[in-house]
């Protein structure tokens, strides 16, 4: 008896045993794949980020996704380049579609179309905005995937055109009206201190990227397709900085280096009746503007325009073979059609592929709200954003000469001369 109980007791323990290795093959079997995206911690937009993975992981029980916060896009790409230089870099990783050159150069990434094997992968890939691809592919090669993209939009008061005897329901089209509504639309008090300026495009955070609406504008590229020269001395570049430092001289926009961050509050308060800033900035101020106001595209004058802006997946190059498997089904799970179009709405940011435009929710979204159209509506008219090999140098060059020429420190001539030599210098490796 004692025996038969033994062996019963050997047999249940080696059972808990198969069961137990069973069990550690099933974990061991989940791939993890962390990855890093710049927002810092909280926020409405790490909530829907948070959701996206839960819903993936439910679909997916073999996989475990974590979503890392790192910051801003500039802390995320130097917390990225530092673990991949000391081997343990994300799996992959949201980034500007901008650092595409300098990935390529610190051999982090690889290039997106390995995974693609089946008709409907190779569907997917064929389904993002042409506008998108200009920032995600280099060298015959797709290295990014477009995913929290935007591009420079206009937002204007409609009770301030009221109050200045403009047609609220008209915004500017050209560079001439700009300054002319502008002119209009710009308040002082009695002591003759502007309470509100007609106009405000940021020139801190991204200078370039605001700056490329007018240089786009004014038929102007600043950087060729492989990233390894730069035309910032162009006449049109020159002129197109003239431009807006005479806003600022006429008194209609603010002096000096107008900031990034603050630009929307800047608008909820009145303290300005036209900005530019990102399309994801719409839910923003759709939440947050206690007035009734427009969306519109750039305003021209050689012809219409904006750069693309935003961020990327990208897949890192040391993560494992099966990490990199993992990453590339979560990123055509989250970019699908469905997701892509809910995200926009969530966001503000612009949807990724016609398809997701298609989609009822969108469809409904964009006919009861048609300022979440207009930057979609842009993107034929859209360049990429500038990035070169060296790109944070290069654009810093840039950022440079902008805020000298904003602040009155350099003649937009001489502050564009002196970022070119500069940017030549920079990539002269390069060519």
């Amino acid at each position: 008896m004692q025996r038969k109980t033994f062996n019963r007791g050997v047999a249940a323990l080696a059972a808990a045993a198969a069961l137990g290795i069973g069990g550690a093959a099933r974990a061991q079997q989940q791939v993890e794949i962390p990855f890093f995206y710049p927002v810092a911690v909280g926020g409405p937009i790490a909530k829907i980020i948070d959701g996206f993975a839960n819903d993936f992981m439910k679909a997916n029980p073999g996989i475990k996704v974590t979503p890392i916060y790192a910051g801003t896009y500039q802390e995320t790409i130097v917390k990225a380049l530092t673990a991949h230089k000391a081997g343990t870099p994300p799996v992959f990783s949201v980034l500007l579609s901008t650092d595409m050159f300098t990935l390529i150069d610190e051999d982090a990434i690889v290039p997106v179309d390995g995974f693609v094997k089946t008709a409907e992968d190779k569907a997917w890939m064929g389904s993002f905005y042409k506008a998108f691809m200009l920032n995600s592919q280099a060298g015959g090669k797709t290295w990014g995937v477009p995913f929290q993209r935007s591009t420079v939009v206009m937002y204007w008061n409609k009770e301030a055109f009221k109050e200045a005897g403009l047609d609220p329901n008209k915004a500017p089209q050209t560079w001439a009206e700009l300054k002319s509504m502008a002119t209009k639309l710009t308040k002082k008090d009695s002591s003759g201190k502007v309470t509100q300026y007609g106009v405000q495009i940021p020139s801190s955070g991204f200078p370039y990227w605001l700056f490329q609406t007018l240089t786009t504008t004014n038929d102007a590229i600043l950087a060729n397709e492989a990233g390894t020269q730069v035309k910032f001395d162009d006449p049109k570049v020159v002129e197109a900085l003239q431009y807006w430092v005479d806003l600022g001289k006429a008194g209609v926009h603010p002096p000096g280096v107008v900031e990034w961050g603050t630009t929307p509050k800047d608008f909820f308060e009145k303290k300005a009746a036209i900005i530019y800033t990102t399309t994801g900035n719409l839910t923003n101020i759709r939440s947050n503007a206690k007035f009734d106001f427009g969306v519109g595209m750039i305003p021209a004058n050689k012809r219409k325009g904006s750069p693309t802006g935003g961020g990327n997946f990208y897949i890192f190059k040391k993560a494992s073979p099966a990490q990199q498997e993992a990453a590339f089904k979560f990123i055509k799970w989250v970019t699908a059609p469905e997701r892509a179009a809910q995200w926009s709405i969530d966001t503000g940011y612009v949807a990724v592929s016609p398809a997701a435009y298609e989609t009822p929710p969108l469809k409904k979204y964009g006919s009861e709200f048609p300022p979440a159209l207009v930057a979609r509506d842009q993107l034929p008219h859209s360049v990429a954003e500038l990035s070169t090999h060296d790109n944070q140098r290069v654009t810093k060059a840039l950022n440079d000469g902008l805020q000298a020429a904003l602040t009155g420190a350099k003649p937009p001539a001489q502050a564009m001369q002196d970022a070119q030599r500069e940017a030549d210098r920079l990539l002269r490796s390069y060519k």
